[in-house]
């Protein structure tokens, strides 16, 4: 039986990724683990003690087979005949690289007001900088996790 975590006891790490040449769909699979709290040995569902992730380069990313070009997200706007639809490819043309990993994890965590509570604690970059230095992230080398974590 895994014992409860106060919220005192609970201590959040910082982890810098850099998602340069990285597979979509595994690094956001890593990145909502981590951010759940998975990773831990004290991770119960209804407590958020995930850590926080810190992604850089993410207008390196890219997709297995045609993903980039097939792919598609749908919203709606909640208005009759009101669905939405946009492909990766033209949220990289529109500068919002970032939107792409963030619908990934965002639709890897279950849903609910958790759920959005851990998604803030993403933070992406689309260059090497960052502004959080000063929480002295650890560096997960994702690249040589796996083999396939990265497109060549």
């Amino acid at each position: 039986m895994t014992p409860f975590v106060k919220k005192k006891e609970i201590k959040k790490d910082w982890y810098i990724i850099d998602a340069q040449n990285a597979a979509v769909g595994r690094l956001a699979a890593f990145i909502s683990k981590v951010l759940r709290g998975k990773n831990k040995a004290t991770f119960n569902p209804h407590i958020d003690n995930g850590d926080f992730v810190v992604v850089t380069n993410i207008d390196k990313i890219k997709f297995t087979g045609k993903k980039f070009e097939n792919k598609k997200y749908f919203r709606h706007t909640g208005h009759p005949g009101g669905i939405k639809e946009s492909t990766p490819m033209f949220l990289k043309e529109k500068n919002k690289t970032e939107q792409i990993l963030k619908l990934a994890v965002k639709r890897m965590l279950p849903g609910g007001p958790l759920a959005k509570k851990q998604l803030t604690k993403l933070k992406i970059y689309s260059g090497e900088k960052h502004p959080h230095d000063v929480q002295k992230p650890k560096i997960i080398d994702f690249e040589n996790l796996n083999k396939k974590n990265i497109i060549k």
